[in-house]
């Protein structure tokens, strides 16, 4: 994998004359989309106006209120559909291929649910998931997979009511470390710690019943940003060494985005919270301020770094 600064270079030097052009397309299907999203409000609601006059039913009322917001959104799909695929041609296909070129890009595809839930990273399991931009293949010969993923939770109130609950938004990713581990370790943002304090949250961490057992780590930094949970406190430690835990921390506090990490069997499950779709080209942000590649390259060359890492301590591996 190429270092964070010749990918840096590459889409300086590459990419960015790519950006200019597309902001230009960008910017007149805004303003298409913007036109046309007009006329057709206009359109429904004077319709509405003149049905409210001479109908009663608030149902019928309700569809028309309905119809207008599935309209607005079919207009804008539609409409961004070339600009959308343009986007991922001409500037993600590439960058995948020069992260490394044993990789596999399926833009319509996502990782599998199946995975999601082997992770454990989650205690509630997703009612419907959804996500794409799926890379997969290797990246110095570590086999790798990741995409974005959406999962949510359905929920129904005591009146019949439906709403969804987002269990998770942002990249994850799964690679391969071809060496089982003997227990799971699970490493999550520690939310309890940092709103309640260290004595309450301290005391919340140790009586999660839905998580194994609480591991105390030697790092008061990484203690502060995360929590340990684990089947095998001894294995947990050889995991989590001094230099793998600053890789994390370092992320975690660089990014400013939720990290998850879990270790089980023979494979390392990272989830990083984005609440956005990362390779979505917004069409109403100017594409000359996209930083997202650069975090999506720092984002993989940790998960590159991690087994690396576990790699280098021999002393667990050792004794499987």
């Amino acid at each position: 994998m190429k270092t964070i600064s010749e990918l840096t270079d590459f889409y300086y030097k590459t990419l960015y004359p790519v950006l200019q052009e597309l902001e230009e397309d960008r910017k007149a299907v805004k303003k298409r989309v913007i036109n046309i999203s007009i006329v057709f409000s206009i359109v429904v609601f004077t319709l509405l106006a003149f049905l409210a006059k001479h109908i009663n039913d608030l149902d019928f009322l309700f569809f028309i209120g309905i119809f207008y917001i599935a309209g607005l959104g079919w207009i804008y799909r539609y409409l961004i559909t070339d600009y959308r695929s343009n986007f991922k041609q001409k500037v993600i296909e590439p960058l995948i291929e020069q992260i490394d070129k044993n990789l596999d890009y399926l833009p319509e595809m996502h990782v599998p649910l199946a995975n999601f839930n082997r992770s454990k990273l989650f205690t509630k399991r997703p009612d419907r998931v959804n996500g794409n931009d799926y890379v997969r293949g290797k990246i110095d010969n570590i086999d790798i997979a990741f995409s974005d993923f959406h999962a949510e939770k359905r929920h129904k109130d005591s009146k019949g009511r439906e709403s969804w609950e987002t269990l998770f938004q942002g990249l994850f990713i799964i690679s391969d470390f071809h060496k089982k581990f003997q227990g799971e370790t699970i490493i999550l943002p520690d939310s309890a710690q940092s709103f309640f304090g260290d004595l309450i949250g301290s005391w919340l961490q140790a009586h999660n019943f839905s998580r194994n057992e609480l591991i105390k780590m030697d790092s008061p930094n990484f203690e502060k940003e995360f929590v340990v949970y684990g089947t095998d406190q001894i294995e947990a430690r050889y995991i989590l060494t001094p230099t793998l835990m600053q890789k994390l921390l370092s992320y975690k506090i660089r990014s400013k985005h939720p990290l998850y990490v879990s270790f089980i069997r023979g494979k390392i499950y990272m989830a990083i919270e984005y609440n956005d779709d990362m390779f979505e080209p917004s069409l109403f942000r100017s594409l000359l301020n996209y930083k997202i590649a650069m975090e999506y390259v720092a984002t993989l060359h940790l998960a590159v770094g991690v087994v690396e890492e576990l790699k280098l301590n021999q002393k667990l591996w050792s004794k499987v």
